[in-house]
């Protein structure tokens, strides 16, 4: 038996963008108790290296009510799974306007694991081309700017850049060239 066995399972909410369950649970010692899941699919996270500048969106994050930096990233819409590779390129242009000649899959993410199913792959894209920016209705106040990868570190070091999964977007890329 895992550490927590479901019982049941309700949805207790529903919207384009993700579910919320309420499952019955047993713990491994017999005790029951319930666990509330947020379900959303998979997301890809495009990290869009030129050189030594990295390309980033600022949006406003209506839950932390303040505007952050962050790589390019995304889910289908809908709440449809796509191929992590086909949604990864589709966010990138959409959000930056930029195709990638490369696309490369660095490695994958958990969003939230303590409250959320989410998990993520992240993918470096290099060999970029500018194009035409797509976003959705919800992106309207989204722009995009481009950063040394000093002013990057700079940036997460002095609490302006925050995004957890950013950052730890970065750290996989430093461990890829770590290892060469």
């Amino acid at each position: 038996m895992e550490s927590i066995e479901r019982i049941d399972s309700r949805e207790v909410y529903r919207n384009p963008w993700m579910t919320v369950r309420e499952d019955g649970i047993r713990r491994k010692d017999g005790s029951a108790g319930i666990y509330g899941v947020v379900d959303k699919p998979t997301y890809a996270l495009i990290v869009p290296l030129d050189g030594d500048r990295l390309h980033l969106v600022e949006q406003y994050r209506y839950p932390v009510g303040a505007r952050r930096w962050e790589f390019p990233q995304g889910t289908a819409p809908d709440l449809a799974e796509m191929p992590a590779a086909e949604l990864a390129a589709r966010e990138l242009r959409e959000e930056t306007g930029l195709l990638a000649g490369e696309m490369t899959d660095i490695g994958g993410l958990d969003l939230a694991p303590g409250m959320s199913s989410q998990r993520g792959r992240v993918f470096l894209a290099t060999a970029l081309e500018r194009g035409e920016v797509r976003r959705e209705h919800e992106e309207q106040d989204m722009r995009a700017a481009e950063f040394e990868r000093v002013e990057f570190e700079r940036m997460i070091a002095d609490g302006e850049i925050t995004d957890s999964q950013s950052i730890a977007a970065y750290a996989l890329l430093l461990l890829r060239e770590r290892r060469g």
